[in-house]
């Protein structure tokens, strides 16, 4: 099966990337199918580096919690802060754990030290702050953005006080109580003060755009953005709160929608700051739906790629990576007639395959799909290989 495709394999190069797209995108995402693999991280850190030196990529977006990633951002723009502290407060899902994003980090900060602030790389975390169990109080976006508008806006437009707020959030552990995710009568995301919030929350999101040219005109650039990045936050939380404590049969599904749709808000509001490079999931970044399955319920939604592509058209690519093997965790070589299998048996450790050509190569062949033997790994979708700019082949990624 793999006569006809060993020409459409190449070196995991900037040059090559950027052979497969028709312009250059404003958002570049790279996906992995699985999360931690050292392996996979370096790759990433390679191929990002030379496509911001070589291609102008001016942000680097990962998905980990948007509202800590400003910890990055000040650190590698500014060196705000120490590496150490950057590494534990400015990443979600224990990412800054992982020797590869701290190396990120610090590569961030040399690149930058020295250059005028219009030449800086900048970092953005894309995902809204949640965690498989549960989701953040509101309580840091909501403030943060009431305190912006009450800084620079008529005091006679805002909506409430900030102890007005202080009063309706209560203690942040109502929030984040993790039986909650499993069990909606734990969740606090429906009642009266959640309600109030809620309404809150809009009035403060509106006032900002509605005071646009004034606030713009009194604020530094970052500023607003952070305004603006707050006040997505504090909606989304409280929206995704309230789906949390809804006893229907679509609730899990919508929840993942969710988190999917405020990935894609941020990412958008990244792409309009210039080009940047993204990394997460494969299922978050592609143009797909994603499917999965939670309390024994097949689910599916539209993923943050697929949201993001709709809005930019060509100014979104999405390179899926695959893998051969993960030894220790017992993923062993992929049978042959899956998409896995065919690279497998190329000759290149790791590569980048055109997927359009691929897929024109497998026209009249139907490749198996991949089952695999643990959770945490998710084998390429056949069906999705055309719709993919190019897939970056990792063969084995094996312990460092």
């Amino acid at each position: 099966m793999t006569t006809g495709i060993t020409d459409i394999a190449h070196a995991v190069e900037a040059p090559t990337v950027m052979r497969l797209l028709p312009t250059r995108p404003r958002l570049l995402a790279l996906g992995e199918p699985t999360h931690g693999e050292d392996l996979l991280l370096d790759v990433r850190n390679e191929l990002f580096r030379q496509l911001v030196e070589q291609e102008g990529y001016r942000t680097i977006a990962i998905e980990s919690d948007c509202v800590m990633g400003l910890v990055v951002d000040d650190y590698v723009t500014s060196g705000t802060g120490t590496l150490d502290e950057v590494m534990e407060h400015g990443f979600s899902h224990e990412w800054g754990a992982f020797p590869a994003n701290r190396e990120l980090v610090r590569w961030m900060r040399a690149y930058n030290d020295g250059r005028p602030a219009s030449e800086w790389l900048r970092f953005a975390g894309f995902d809204g702050p949640l965690e498989i169990t549960g989701a953040a109080s509101p309580r840091q976006a909501l403030t943060a953005l009431h305190a912006y508008l009450t800084a620079r806006a008529d005091a006679d437009l805002l909506p409430c006080d900030a102890d007005t707020l202080d009063r309706l959030l209560g203690t942040d552990d109502r929030w984040t109580d993790p039986a909650a995710m499993m069990d909606p009568s734990r969740s606090v995301g429906q009642t009266p003060e959640a309600r109030q919030l809620r309404l809150l929350a809009d009035d403060l999101v509106t006032l900002l755009d509605a005071q646009t040219p004034q606030l713009v005109a009194a604020s530094a650039p970052d500023d607003w953005d952070r305004a603006r990045l707050y006040g997505r936050t504090a909606t989304g939380l409280l929206r995704y709160h309230y789906w949390m404590a809804d006893t229907s049969p679509g609730r899990l599904a919508r929840l993942l929608a969710l988190r999917d749709s405020m990935m894609a808000a941020n990412l958008l509001a990244i792409a309009e700051r210039g080009p940047a490079l993204v990394n997460a999931h494969n299922g978050h970044l592609q143009r797909h739906k994603s499917r999965m399955r939670m309390g024994g319920l097949p689910l599916q939604w539209w993923s943050a790629g697929a949201i993001v592509s709709a809005h930019l058209g060509e100014d979104y690519a999405f390179l899926a990576t695959a893998l051969g093997t993960i030894p220790h965790r017992g993923v062993d070589a992929p049978p042959p007639d899956t998409i896995e299998g065919l690279l497998y048996a190329l000759p290149q450790k790791r590569c980048i395959v055109d997927a359009r050509r691929l897929a024109n190569a497998l026209a009249n062949v139907t490749p198996a799909a991949r089952v695999s033997p643990w959770f945490g790994y998710a084998p390429l979708e056949p069906a999705h290989v055309a719709s993919t700019d190019g897939i970056v082949f990792v063969k084995d990624a094996r312990r460092s």
